[in-house]
């Protein structure tokens, strides 16, 4: 359809003669773009907070750990704790050759970390190099721990965020000063800036984390392993390893192999696959809500412009009958509806991403985004043509009156 520059006057004049029906069909257009984008983009940042809960984990993951055991099993009663030891780490790599990550995580407890006259409660954790594959940290000063300080038993750490934060408040780069846990000393070498995560032995931020070699000189473990953290090779399903894995380690310690309690695997593959169920659901009850209230505000409009065309009746009469064809009148009520519900969905739209923006920054901290709380580029695209569809259709009915009206009916009502 083509108009001239004449015709969008005329439009824009309409509307305007219209102004308290155009602004409250125009409210409710508006709305319900507003409320469609802040819900999902709202659903996006709350997706990727709860997301965070499992940061750096990869999604084939899982932690090992024993407890006392609740099942009797070749002549040992229940009720029996047994430690996992560093062979078991040699076992799972020979009889479950799927695995790609086998690494021991220490649990040390709530520790005084001290420097100075300034103390903090920290968490002390042992790991070894290769941790760092299975909960990547954010290193914001310095290293994480490596090879070299695992195989020397190094005495040095890594502190969390809150740690960092108590112990040095003057802030700076606290790399190659000493902080005293306990009666142990120890180099800090990193600042992992990860706040968010699976709390294995506590928060991430506030952890101490050592070379897990030296955590067993300093606690006395022997070869004892508190948990392990395996991954999967790619295109393995952890899910369909675990019992494997429960059953090597069940056999190595005199446990029955289906006793769940005495050998608990955390797989973070079923978590993943919950969260990914639970905000699809979301989701679709997002669109379900926004959509719906769309339909309302184009509802609005075409109620709004079928009592523009009752009131213009006279005018349409006679323009009808000095020539106006029905294609014009037709071309005019759907473009005033398009127009209409263009403007306020437009507005809708950008004061929606406005919003979200606002929200975005007041989730940032010391310059690390919590959360994207944004719409991607192609769902305002489809947002914008699912405007312009429905400004189409709530004057479809409005136009197709007015193209009805017969200059002699017209002339008769006045």
């Amino acid at each position: 359809m083509k108009f001239d520059i004449d015709s969008y006057r005329e439009i824009l004049d309409t509307i305007t003669r219209n102004k308290s029906r155009s602004f409250l069909t125009g409210f409710g257009v508006f709305w319900g773009v507003f409320m469609l984008i802040v819900l999902i983009g709202g659903g996006q940042g709350l997706k990727e907070m709860l997301q965070s809960n499992f940061a750096g984990f990869a999604t084939n993951t899982a932690m090992i750990w024993t407890q006392n055991t609740t099942k009797p099993y070749k002549g040992f009663r229940k009720g029996r704790y047994v430690s996992m030891v560093e062979n078991d780490m040699t076992r799972l790599r020979q009889q479950v050759p799927e695995l790609d990550i086998i690494t021991p995580y220490m649990f040390g407890g709530n520790k005084k970390a001290v420097v100075g006259e300034y103390s903090f409660d920290a968490t002390v954790a042992g790991v070894d190099h290769d941790y760092v594959r299975v909960a990547p940290p954010v290193m914001y000063y310095g290293r994480y721990i490596n090879e070299m300080d695992v195989r020397q038993a190094r005495k040095v750490c890594v502190i969390g965020k809150e740690v960092y934060k108590k112990l040095f408040p003057g802030g700076g780069d606290p790399c190659g000063r000493r902080i005293r846990v306990d009666a142990a000393y120890y180099t800090v070498v990193g600042v992992d800036y990860k706040v968010n995560g699976i709390n294995i032995s506590g928060r991430p931020d506030q952890l101490v984390t050592i070379p897990y070699t030296l955590f067993r000189k300093t606690y006395n473990t022997g070869d004892q392993i508190h948990s392990l953290a395996v991954t999967g090779k790619p295109g393995v399903v952890m899910s369909t390893l675990t019992d494997r894995i429960r059953t090597v380690i069940a056999r190595a310690h005199m446990i029955d192999p289906t006793d769940e309690k005495a050998i608990t695997t955390f797989n973070t593959e079923v978590l993943f696959a919950m969260l990914d169920n639970l905000f699809n659901g979301v989701n679709f009850l997002i669109w379900l809500v926004g959509i719906g209230t769309l339909l309302a505000g184009a509802i609005g409009v075409s109620n709004i412009m079928m009592v523009t065309v009752r009131e213009r009746t006279t005018e349409i009469g006679i323009r009808r009958a000095i020539g106006a064809t029905p294609k014009m009148i037709l071309s005019q009520i759907m473009s005033e509806s398009i127009v209409l519900t263009a403007v306020a969905g437009m507005s809708g739209i950008l004061f929606g991403v406005g919003v979200l923006q606002l929200i975005e920054l007041a989730s940032t901290e010391d310059g690390i985004l919590a959360a994207h709380f944004q719409v991607g580029f192609w769902t305002a695209i489809i947002a914008t043509l699912l405007l312009s569809l429905l400004g189409g259709l709530a004057g479809l009915a409005p136009a197709w009156r007015a193209m009805s009206i017969k200059p002699v009916d017209a002339m008769r009502d006045e």
